[in-house]
């Protein structure tokens, strides 16, 4: 069993999710939407709180292989979500393979990645 290194952050998988085309956002976990939504701030501010990372999962492999990856994103309408989960699914897992081999991860270190789209938006409410 290969040493995995340290975790990539989230930041580079969400960074990697977004710059798909067709992705309008990342959507946090149900325990993070709590915890904002029970925290003393105006409502309109809550979304503005929630860091485009609390989209991303990130979790090593039990046998200690790698990383495992979960990106929940949000669609605008009018792309395909095949081929956007498809893409996000790449992109991700390019970026998070970069992100390791420059930071001395082992060369046969495994990523897995997971892409669930939770929504889609309208055009207009994109962004």
């Amino acid at each position: 069993m290969a040493a995995i290194g340290t975790a990539p952050p989230p930041s580079v998988a969400a960074e990697a999710a977004l710059s798909v085309p067709g992705v309008a956002g990342l959507q946090p976990r149900l325990a993070r939407c709590l915890a904002a939504a029970a925290s003393p701030t105006r409502p309109e501010t809550t979304a503005q709180r929630i860091p485009p990372e609390a989209g991303i999962r990130t979790d090593p492999m039990p046998d200690g292989s790698g990383w495992h990856i979960e990106v929940r994103c949000i669609l605008v309408e009018g792309h395909r979500v095949v081929e956007a989960a498809r893409n996000v699914h790449d992109q991700v897992r390019a970026a998070v393979l970069s992100y390791l081999a420059a930071h001395g991860a082992p060369v046969a270190v495994t990523v897995t990645v997971t892409v669930t789209v939770t929504r889609i938006v309208a055009r207009d409410h994109a962004g």
